[in-house]
């Protein structure tokens, strides 16, 4: 009967299987399959290891991203909290700056427009700043654009514009940003003249180049103080991270 080993000791077993040796040591096949077969034996006999070790993958998946995540943050401070191209809601002068990742098109940002509106309302130190970030096919990347052009030109009602466009049920097109930037009285000729400027060209090249340095890769995602926060993951999160931050200039005290 095979004897059950601890966690510790099947560690050691799979270390030991692996091990760089000698040729002249070397398992021969019957020894490989032998060692093979125990295995696997152990692993069907004690399925919950599996789960440990993908527990343990993750983990040190998720630790890896957020050191990335850091250094991306710390390299890419002004880009992040202080690039002009970009909106700030809330208090432009506020003591904490968090940073939305976000697409028209996508249905978690939608749900995650609520959290920006209650933690804009709930704290009147808070800036909020807003990337532009369209990663959900042509329709998002111009309707971007179009939001893009009419920041420029009417910065004032811009927070108007990403609250309905955001908000609005359907799918965000060209059209659909255009005629709501009309409707809120943008100049038509001008507005079409700054969708494709080189400004706007490289202000998504650059969302898209920040993105990868922090590892972004979905929407929402935020920057708060050093982390990376990514997902709907709710305003209570994101206000105690805020929080935190006050209390001991970190995101988890």
């Amino acid at each position: 009967m095979l004897k059950k080993l601890t966690t510790g000791a099947m560690a050691a077993v799979l270390a030991a299987s692996t091990a760089f040796v000698s040729p002249a040591f070397a398992l021969d096949d019957a020894q490989k399959a032998e060692m093979g077969a125990f295995i696997r034996e152990y692993l069907l006999a004690n399925p919950e290891l599996l789960e440990e070790m993908q527990t343990a993958l993750q983990t040190r998946q998720e630790a890896e991203a957020s050191e990335k995540a850091k250094a991306a943050i710390a390299a890419n401070r002004d880009a992040l909290t202080a690039d002009p191209q970009d909106i700030v809601l809330g208090n432009p002068d506020g003591d904490v700056t968090i940073v939305e990742f976000f697409d028209y098109n996508c249905g978690y940002c939608k749900h995650a427009l609520e959290d920006m509106n209650a933690i804009i309302e709930g704290d009147d130190q808070v800036r909020f700043v807003l990337k532009e970030f369209p990663i959900l096919g042509p329709d998002s990347l111009a309707a971007h654009r179009v939001a893009m052009s009419f920041r420029e030109l009417m910065p004032e009602k811009y927070g108007e514009f990403h609250r309905t466009l955001l908000g609005s049920d359907g799918r965000a097109t060209e059209q659909s940003a255009i005629d709501l930037a009309l409707k809120l009285g943008a100049d038509e000729e001008k507005l079409r003249a700054g969708m494709d400027t080189e400004e706007v060209t490289q202000s998504i090249k650059q969302a898209y180049s920040l993105a990868d340095q922090l590892g972004i890769n979905g929407t929402p995602s935020y920057i708060v103080g050093d982390e990376a926060v990514f997902g709907a993951l709710g305003a209570d999160v994101l206000e105690e991270k805020v929080a935190n931050l006050r209390a001991c200039n970190s995101t988890v005290c």
